[in-house]
């Protein structure tokens, strides 16, 4: 019981990370230029519906009072209402939530399954040029931004081969695996190096390892070694590492989805930052830290039950 004792605990550990997000996001967007006011009632607006609109959302009040309501309201559920969009934040996020996950679920799945061909690859056949072809591609797919390999993507599946849609978000599950598959390349091709070249050391680590010769010094043969014990003694450093990555895929999600136009999170979150919306640009930061940490949770859950040693 003691090792998962940390179940009880994390929620409330989850309390000061979100009050600290909500308090720098509310912060930046106080000292963000422009008056989201003037931007939704436009430039000809008088000066009485500008000061009546502020009053509705509660924008006349100070700033360290308008926090106060706006941490109460979210201990409700209430996440205020969106100025760009005019109705309730807590609705224009449940519109836009299922791209996004499908979106990191995907790229988590296609990044996990470059992984493991790349690292067991480079393992087997360490020292030789398939080896030092991918220790290559790795270093450089480090440097390389993930808006730049979405724009090659574009124009190399979706304007000249025309095989992929260049953007949107399809109806059904098939045609989301559809539209989303460039995407969800874009940021597997993003974390894949990192976790690739994590694995391949952990790999001949354990390669190298005194039971790695005694299964041969009874003349077991390599492949049985590797797939037996080398491969799921390895798993444990990657699953730690998981963690990370799934952070690296949700701020991911930001860009790409506004490279490919998906109705997502992160196209909601620019536009939020755009026109000064500062209730939903709120709303989904929360939403996408509580996504981390959750991610962070499952990681360590999932370390706990893969090996018994670990303390959490």
């Amino acid at each position: 019981m003691n090792r998962f004792s940390f179940v009880l605990r994390r929620p409330i550990q989850l309390i000061p990370v979100l009050l600290g997000i909500s308090v720098i996001t509310f912060l930046l967007l106080q000292m963000t230029p422009g008056d989201p006011v003037r931007l939704m009632l436009g430039p000809k607006a008088s000066q009485e519906a500008i000061e009546f609109v502020r009053a509705r959302y509660g924008l006349d009040q100070p700033i360290p009072v308008q926090y106060f309501y706006y941490v109460m309201n979210c201990l409700r559920g209430d996440f205020g209402q969106s100025i760009a969009f005019r109705g309730p934040v807590s609705g224009v996020i449940a519109a836009r939530i299922a791209p996004t996950v499908f979106l990191i679920l995907y790229g988590l799945v296609i990044s996990l399954l470059l992984t493991f061909a790349l690292a067991v690859t480079a393992a087997r056949q360490r020292g030789r040029w398939i080896d030092h072809l991918i220790r290559l591609v790795c270093v450089a797919g480090v440097g390389v931004p993930s808006y730049f390999v979405g724009l090659l993507l574009i124009m190399g599946f979706c304007l000249r081969l025309k095989i992929f849609p260049v953007s949107g978000y399809g109806p059904t599950f098939f045609n989301n695996l559809w539209h989303l598959f460039l995407p969800a390349l874009t940021i597997g091709i993003g974390v894949t190096p990192i976790l690739a070249r994590n694995l391949r050391a952990t790999f001949i680590q354990q390669l190298d390892k005194d039971y790695a010769i005694a299964c041969r010094s009874r003349g077991l043969p390599e492949s049985y070694i590797f797939s037996r014990h080398v491969f799921w003694n390895s798993l444990l450093p990657t699953v730690n590492l998981l963690g990370v990555v799934v952070a690296f895929l949700i701020g991911g999600t930001v860009v790409v989805e506004n490279v490919f136009n998906i109705p997502g999170l992160g196209n909601l979150l620019i536009r939020g930052v755009l026109t000064h919306d500062q209730f939903v640009v709120q709303a989904v930061a929360l939403l996408l830290a509580v996504g981390v940490v959750i991610s962070n949770f499952a990681v360590d859950v999932l370390t706990a039950i893969l090996d018994p040693r670990v303390e959490l």
